[in-house]
């Protein structure tokens, strides 16, 4: 009677640890080919990606892009991967190795992906204080992450709250943005990712709102303690062209009292008229407008 022992048996018995590593190895070598140098197969798609001026995709992108015409299409990808002449993003997400536009990257990291809050702030020019982190509106749950060394925040919104979207950048490079009226209404509705009420305050003061614009984005996020404390603003300020938004606000105004800032303590007046308490005294409003930076 002979006896057959395979190699796999000696490794369980001698060395399971490396059984594991030469088993994903053998999965590997399956799915995927990494060749040693460029081929012109992989010549052929970088030259279609500059022929195209694509610097940033989605496989699913890519795929509808080339048509077809690239043969083995993932086998490529992971080789110019491999070979660090693409990136991957995230998975099936894909750039060029140089590419770090982290706005249009973050919003490829989100298929919906809109950039705002304090972000969209800094980058109207609202604001001079910069986020370590990127915010991201979007209409699904993302956990947040960190690619290229850029921190990634992803706020889920309801649909009903996307409004104000313009596009910025050009072609491969265009991402989504809500406009300065959408921006500052966003951070009056989730104040913690606006960089800080006094910020906030300023950011108000000093640009031109479109009052119709400022209607229609308060409808659209339906809080009744923002729109109330925007309102009070408008006419505290006295900010040109915004009467029609001022009386919006007011037909807003319900019974209850809400802090004109609601990150700080319980104290302040009460402004009858707005069903607001001023735990930020007018005076410190006016000279947080007053102030440069």
């Amino acid at each position: 009677m002979k006896l057959f022992i395979t190699f796999d048996c000696l490794l369980i018995h001698y060395k399971p640890h490396l059984l594991g590593f030469i088993y994903k190895q053998k999965v590997m070598s399956r799915s995927t080919y990494i060749s040693e140098n460029l081929t012109q197969n992989h010549l052929d798609f970088i030259r279609f990606l500059d022929d195209e001026e694509v610097d940033i995709f989605s496989l699913k992108e890519i795929e509808k892009l080339t048509k077809g015409k690239v043969k083995n299409l993932n086998e490529v990808i992971e080789n110019l991967v491999h070979k660090k002449v693409l990136s991957r993003i995230e998975r099936g997400k894909y750039c060029r190795s140089n590419f770090r536009d982290e706005l249009v990257i973050g919003c490829r990291l989100a298929n919906d992906g809109i950039v705002s809050y304090w972000t969209a702030l800094n980058k109207h020019g609202l604001t001079e204080q910069f986020s370590n982190t990127i915010f991201i509106q979007t209409t699904k749950v993302k956990a947040g992450k960190i690619v290229f060394g850029v921190k990634y925040q992803f706020v889920k919104i309801a649909s009903s709250k996307r409004a104000g979207i313009i596009n910025e950048g050009y072609g491969n490079h265009r991402y989504q943005i809500t406009d300065i009226e959408k921006t500052i209404v966003d951070c009056f509705d989730l104040p913690q990712y606006s960089g800080g009420y006094a910020e906030l305050i300023r950011a108000f003061n000093q640009t031109k709102l479109n009052a119709e614009k400022m209607i229609d984005y308060c409808n659209a996020i339906h809080n009744i303690a923002a729109t109330k404390r925007m309102g009070y603003l408008a006419e505290l300020l006295d900010k040109k062209g915004m009467k029609s938004f001022v009386r919006f606000a007011q037909n807003q105004i319900n019974l209850k009292y809400n802090l004109f800032d609601p990150k700080s303590g319980e104290n302040g007046e009460f402004v009858n008229d707005w069903r607001l308490r001023l735990n930020i005294s007018k005076e410190e409003i006016l000279d947080i407008c007053n102030k440069q930076y």
